[in-house]
């Protein structure tokens, strides 16, 4: 009986701490506010109850007292229920409310600080908040008052008599009057001054100018604002990020768009992860791959065309013991990298990641006959069983999984709509994204401007069904294809060459 008043960090999901990842992944509800990352939410269990309490400086917000009464009505019922707070729960947050209203009613509480916005936005702005020469300390401080308090508590005019860093939290509506107050406490009307708005998240924008003259640019909230010798630094680097400000849809499976979602957050990019697809077992139950698996002595080759397949694959060998003499070959470095947490080495890797190199670079079988077993989705191309049986080889194909098409809501439909670009990594994927948005014709007319595929399967098959494919990774792979993104939203051609992969 636990409430965990976690604090999210700024806005950059990576910010958030070990402790509160371990909580999120178990929470039976999370509590969070506008300011929490969307992209922490899929940290917590799909069953999870999320429960939106944000408050916003002028829409619809929930009252403070609310808020307390849910975390103790949740506190008592045995939950395990993570309060998810941005920045820190106990720096110019309500977390101490929070706590003391747990407290008042017998219910359990931790608190588990928070990256806070006034280091990090500045970080990543690109200013340090002190510097070791001359800004030798750094006052943090709200700009926002309390108006129910009928008096105000900060000394502008000391302030500016301390010197240093001043970094505002909640600022930008009183800054006139802030800036007015500082300049008459003795600071310069010139010192550098910057307010940052959405730090560390991808709309991230940064406005330079003087204490006197950065009210006239046109701010909004929620902004950091530091004052300050710093605030002249230009140590640049998130904002330089090719992406920046671009939002890039991923569609794969929940379980497998991690790896992509963080490359094109890496480059800078929001990530709205929308599986069009998700993996279920064999319509036989696994029988016939649990079979195969019992006789796998009896073959040469296993081959294993997806991350999906050769997971599954994995899943039912004993250990690597039972492939002993068995070769493994397998299409593209992401399903050898799958193979290979299962401590198996794939024996052939194509140059390119398709069936057709898979073809090209396979043995031919020994004298008097060999044997191969293919574990697959239950849809795919007929071109490697087709291809071995016409060389020689006697293949075996089993079905190791079955993809089923997700649907999407009318938000996801219309934030998938409004993003920058789309990214497929199957042909599956993309024919469940035409169907989620409505068919080839409304998924011609609402897909995003870049439309990204992995390699020319894919692509053929997105072009297919209507889409416009602006983008072809030159390297079939996650690295590859976010590659390619970055190309084609900064107006870079992109280079294609043959191959291609299906990495579901």
């Amino acid at each position: 009986m636990t409430v965990h008043l976690v604090g999210a960090g700024p806005g950059d999901p990576g910010l958030i701490t070990v402790r509160g990842a371990e909580l999120l992944a178990r929470a039976d509800v999370v509590v969070h506010d506008r300011l929490s990352a969307r992209e922490l939410l899929d940290l917590a269990p799909p069953d999870a109850e999320l429960i939106d309490v944000g408050k916003s400086p002028d829409g619809p917000s929930t009252p403070q007292s609310a808020i307390n009464e849910l975390l103790v009505e949740r506190g008592r019922r045995g939950q395990t229920v993570v309060r998810l707070k941005g920045g820190d729960p106990f720096v110019f947050a309500r977390g101490a409310e929070e706590a003391a209203a747990l407290a008042a009613a017998g219910v359990d509480y931790e608190v588990v600080p928070g990256i806070t916005s006034a280091l990090a936005v500045p970080a990543y702005a690109g200013i340090p908040v002190t510097l070791r020469y001359s800004s030798t300390s750094v006052t943090i401080v709200t700009g926002h008052e309390d108006p129910s308090k009928g008096r105000t508590d900060v000394g502008w005019e000391a302030l500016a008599r301390v010197g240093g860093t001043i970094v505002v939290l909640m600022g930008v509506r009183n800054l006139p009057r802030i800036a007015e107050r500082l300049v008459a406490g003795g600071l310069s009307p010139d010192t550098p001054a910057a307010a940052i708005r959405w730090g560390t998240r991808p709309t991230q924008q940064t406005v330079r100018a003087t204490l006197s003259t950065l009210a006239d640019h046109d701010l909004a909230s929620p902004a950091t604002i530091v004052i300050g010798d710093v605030a002249g630094e230009r140590l640049d680097w998130f904002e330089r990020r090719p992406l920046l400000g671009r939002t890039v849809v991923v569609t794969r499976t929940r379980d497998q768009s991690p790896q992509l979602a963080r490359r094109l957050r890496d480059a800078g990019a929001e990530v709205l992860v929308a599986p069009t697809i998700a993996v279920e077992d064999p319509a036989d139950g696994a029988a016939a791959l649990r079979d195969a698996v019992s006789r796998i002595s009896t073959f040469d080759w296993v081959v294993l065309t997806s991350p999906n397949g050769a997971a599954r694959f994995a899943a039912e060998l004993r250990d690597g013991r039972d492939l002993a003499g068995v070769s493994v070959a397998v299409i593209g470095p992401g399903t050898a990298a799958a193979i290979a947490e299962a401590r198996i080495t794939a024996d052939l890797v194509p140059p390119h990641f398709v069936a057709e190199s898979l073809l090209d670079a396979f043995p031919d079988p020994p004298p008097g006959g060999g044997r191969v077993l293919l574990a697959r989705a239950a849809v795919a191309r007929d071109v490697l069983p087709d291809g071995l049986a016409a060389r020689g080889w006697d293949v075996e194909v089993v079905e190791a999984y079955r993809t089923v098409g997700v649907s999407y809501d009318d938000d996801t439909r219309a934030r998938v709509r409004a993003a920058d670009a789309v990214t497929f990594t199957s042909s599956s994927t993309a024919e469940h994204f035409v169907a989620a948005l409505g068919g080839p014709d409304a998924a011609a007319a609402g897909a995003p401007p870049v439309v990204a595929c992995i390699g020319p399967v894919t692509a053929a098959t997105a072009r297919e069904l209507g889409l416009e494919v602006t983008a072809e990774a030159a390297v079939h792979s996650i690295d590859g294809l976010v590659d390619a993104v970055v190309d084609a939203v900064s107006g870079v051609g992109v280079g294609v060459v043959p191959g291609g992969s299906d990495a579901r």
